[in-house]
């Protein structure tokens, strides 16, 4: 009899140790939802913030029209992008088109001194900081998700229930790399 209560012990046990394993891994994963949803809607407060801007800059800088293009083809790469090697990749360009932008920019005192330039310089910016803020938080969970999903005994349980790897949502920082070209 004492064999069998060892045994209904020893499977509660087993038991209780799997929820706790599904549990976790389903919090790591909502987590990591949610912070891919923070990137998202800053993604998009970005592409918002672009036509704003690049109506802004025309008035002042007219035979700027190749690099208009260029940032309003990004902008569309970058929406249209499905998963995330190519939404990095789209981001990217992005990020190149719109330092191109402000580098031009440099070159008209009366936009600089424009308020609404100014405002949209500042939210740009802004949004900026904030998609590499959610970034950084999506990463982390990736990476405690990804921890988990490879970790004995979490892998068990994550392999049986369908868990996978997730990617980590990379942006070069360009501006640190190489210098911004403009060409006149």
């Amino acid at each position: 009899m004492s064999v069998i209560w060892i045994l209904v012990i020893v499977i509660a046990v087993i038991l209780f140790g799997i929820i706790a394993i599904f549990n976790r891994l389903v919090g790591l994963k909502n987590r990591t939802d949610e912070a891919w949803s923070d990137i998202d809607v800053q993604l998009k407060r970005r592409y918002d913030l672009i036509p704003n801007l690049i109506e802004t800059v025309k008035g002042y800088a007219k035979h700027e029209k190749e690099l208009f293009e260029k940032v309003t083809q990004a902008r569309t790469e970058a929406m249209k992008s499905k998963g995330l090697t190519d939404k990095a990749k789209a981001e990217n360009q992005i990020t190149e088109a719109l330092k191109s932008v402000f580098a031009v920019a440099e070159n008209y005192p009366n936009l600089k001194a424009n308020e609404n330039f100014v405002e949209l310089q500042k939210e740009v910016t802004d949004t900026e900081d904030k998609i590499q803020a959610s970034r950084r938080f999506y990463n982390a969970n990736v990476r405690d998700l990804n921890i988990a999903i490879e970790s004995f005994p979490s892998n068990v349980v994550a392999g049986v229930f369908g868990y996978k790897k997730r990617e980590l949502f990379e942006l070069e920082d360009v501006g640190e790399r190489k210098n911004v070209e403009v060409k006149f």
